[in-house]
């Protein structure tokens, strides 16, 4: 899952980059509206966390932009504007959610995995298939009831394997969503991961695509 940090605030912007990559998130950082659209327009970021206060353009402007040309993407509103007129103007802009400064890192990314979640259709914490639970929350997999231990970046792209079950995901589109702007992409890393995924829950559960991308089959 890559999220979209918009934050002017130098230090801040770093701070919540940190900890949102702490919690498991690829996540890039922009410190202007103008810049904030364009990402959001052209990469395939799974939510966007938006202050409102931005130089170039204002946070509500970008939501009104994003929502005028029918763009879904979760955005969580993180502003130091705590009145309701403000919350109810982010809102009503197109915000799905709305944080005060200062806030809680480790709220700030519940929040994010509930966006995500929501947007992809599901409302259960766990993403379930066959004998496979992951827990997006604590990081975890279990295989035939036993746990799984998977590096950040398999885990990564299970889960947005999951999240995508019964859809052909693109190399591309997998690589757009587990490596963050300015980090080198090996040229058979997709492969390596796909090929240790199988090794460690079942051959079967990714399929390839010959000549498209990979898939986890909708469980039925």
């Amino acid at each position: 899952m890559r999220i979209l940090i918009v934050e002017d605030d130098r230090l801040l912007g770093e701070g919540i980059l940190a900890g949102i990559r702490q919690a498991g998130f690829a996540a890039d950082w922009v410190q202007d509206g103008a810049a904030a659209l364009a990402a959001a327009q052209s990469e395939p970021f799974s939510a966007v966390v938006l202050d409102l206060g931005l130089p170039r353009l204002s946070g509500l402007d970008v939501l009104r932009e994003l929502r005028a040309k029918r763009n879904a993407i979760p955005v969580l509103i993180l502003t130091a504007r705590d009145t309701s007129k403000d919350v109810i103007a982010g809102l009503d802009a197109g915000g799905d959610d709305y944080m005060i400064k200062p806030f809680d890192l480790g709220e700030l990314a519940a929040r994010l995995r509930a966006l995500i979640r929501r947007s992809a259709g599901g409302a259960a914490p766990l993403l379930q298939h066959g004998e496979l639970t992951l827990d997006p929350a604590a990081r975890s997999v279990r295989w035939q009831g036993h746990a799984v231990e998977l590096a950040p970046r398999e885990f990564a792209l299970l889960h947005e394997l999951l999240l995508g079950a019964g859809r052909v995901l693109t190399r591309a589109q997998l690589e757009a969503k587990l490596y963050p702007w300015g980090e080198e992409v090996e040229s058979n890393a997709l492969e390596v991961h796909i090929h240790h995924l199988r090794k460690k829950l079942a051959p079967e559960l990714i399929r390839t695509v010959r000549g498209v991308g990979y898939m986890v089959p909708r469980d039925e």
